[in-house]
């Protein structure tokens, strides 16, 4: 097969598994952003911000005792070859030892971790099972990712997630109807985290029957160079993604933080958008770096940048009639919150393109250093700004920590890997613009919503302008 036809084909095999990809992964993991207008009204502001934390902390442990293994899977695929599903079950058996460890100490430390965490025992042992069969997902999901095949993960995320959902929701509300208020935040994390359980657990046997692998020292070394010096960047990122809502709540109680919490929730809409598109697009962009055939990169990722950017716009524009869907009357206060939330996910998916890259050539220390920076930077703002400002200040000091991030990132990229794939110049220019956008539309929420509407219908023929040129030639790609 010729270069050209092997680059058409590869084009060709990215194209059909990424939109699969995306297309299930908005219909599957929407249902779970769906079901916050029922928790909302039936969890009191207390309990909804006690499940949001509860959920924070289960983001932070999994990157931490799992040693990010999971990590390497994408970059390995390369080295190991034909024997990639060997690699991948002997792998996840040690992040499972690893996990065993860690829930030892915990377990033997549990009054002092449960004070901390305001966990109960049930609590903690929910979310080390959790963990340990999140863990498993990970690995067959960046497996399956890699092998852009996305059928299987996207199977076991339809009979995970919408059973979660619907077990979540029918046992919330049968405590509702049957005098269990108190005990209305465990039937939540009963019935949404068994599921995810059962299907980890599965999913980790089937890996281990496909590899056929428990045990390689060679696979570890391997795994572990490449991903410890991850978990620091890992885990400054989900510290960033949580510490706003987590330091709301111990700063300024329960009710505020969970207007944070909810506000987050619209944040999330282009977070599982940009998450579906990031892992559909990015074994392409390691394809093409491989084949030392760059060509397109810049301009497409360009599209993404501009189209999230419309994206995060029209979420703040529709932020009154979100709210008032999502949470009622009473979290009207979270209509300000979602410029500097939703674009401070835009930053953070602006900044994937340069850890990606670094990642790839394996400068993973590099990228953790920069990350824990920018880590205890919004760590410091959030305090400041909350103590000066209130907790609406924490949305900022995100938004302008991701951003801080991405310079930091792409300065490194050319300086360690010699590569310049991204201009930093033209994500700044894309960055400010589309924050400056969806920070003016807020003072659009005093005028008549029939104006805000207008804007967007006058806007909309430009948004198609600059995008059908773009849709032709995708189009064209489909049709072939």
């Amino acid at each position: 097969m010729s270069e050209k036809q092997k680059n058409k084909s590869l084009n060709s095999l990215a194209m059909k598994a990424g939109i699969f990809y995306i297309i299930s992964q908005l219909f599957v993991r929407g249902i779970s952003f769906l079901t916050a207008p029922v928790f909302s009204r039936l969890l009191s502001k207390a309990q909804y911000a006690e499940f949001s934390r509860y959920e924070s902390w289960l983001l932070i442990f999994a990157p931490i005792m799992s040693l990010c293994l999971w990590r390497s899977v994408e970059r390995a695929k390369y080295d190991v070859k034909e024997k990639f599903n060997e690699y991948v079950s002997s792998v996840q058996t040690l992040s499972y030892l690893s996990i065993g460890v860690f829930f030892l100490v915990f377990w033997m430390l549990r009054d002092v971790v449960e004070k901390v965490c305001s966990m109960t025992d049930f609590m903690l042992i929910v979310a080390f099972l959790y963990t340990f069969a999140h863990t498993s997902i990970f690995y067959m999901q960046r497996r399956e990712k890699q092998m852009m095949r996305y059928r299987a993960s996207t199977a076991l995320t339809a009979c995970t997630v919408i059973p979660a959902t619907l077990l979540s929701v029918f046992l919330v509300t049968w405590g509702k109807n049957h005098g269990q208020d108190s005990n209305l935040v465990n039937l939540r994390i009963l019935g949404y985290y068994t599921p995810l359980i059962i299907g980890g657990f599965t999913v980790a046997i089937l890996m281990l029957a496909q590899g056929k692998r428990i045990v390689s020292l060679n696979y570890w070394k391997y795994a572990l160079k490449f991903s410890l010096p991850l978990i620091p960047e890992v885990l400054s990122i989900q510290i960033m993604n949580q510490s706003d809502k987590l330091m709301v709540i111990a700063m300024t109680g329960k009710e505020n933080g969970s207007v944070i919490a909810l506000a987050t929730q619209v944040s999330y809409i282009i977070w599982i958008i940009e998450d579906a598109v990031w892992n559909a697009w990015l074994p392409w962009m390691y394809e093409k770096i491989s084949s030392r055939d760059t060509a397109g990169i810049e301009e497409s990722w360009t599209v993404l940048m501009h189209g999230f950017g419309v994206f995060s716009w029209l979420l703040v524009a529709l932020a009154p009639e979100i709210i008032l869907i999502l949470g009622g009357r009473k979290y009207a206060d979270a209509v300000y919150l979602i410029a500097p939330l939703v674009t401070g996910t835009l930053f953070r998916f602006y900044s994937y393109s340069y850890t990606a890259i670094q990642n790839y050539y394996k400068k993973t220390g590099f990228v953790a250093a920069s990350t824990v920076f920018a880590m205890i930077l919004n760590i410091l703002l959030n305090y400041a700004g909350i103590r000066l400002f209130g907790y609406q200040a924490a949305a900022y000091t995100t938004a302008f920590s991701y951003l801080a991030l991405l310079i930091i990132q792409a300065g490194m990229e050319k300086r360690l890997t010699g590569k310049k794939l991204i201009p930093l110049k033209k994500t700044l220019i894309i960055s400010c613009s589309w924050f400056t956008a969806c920070t003016v539309t807020m003072l659009l929420f005093h005028l008549p919503w029939m104006i805000r509407y207008l804007i967007i219908a006058v806007s909309l023929p430009l948004i198609l302008w600059y995008f059908m040129p773009k849709m032709k030639m995708i189009l064209k790609c489909l049709k072939k």
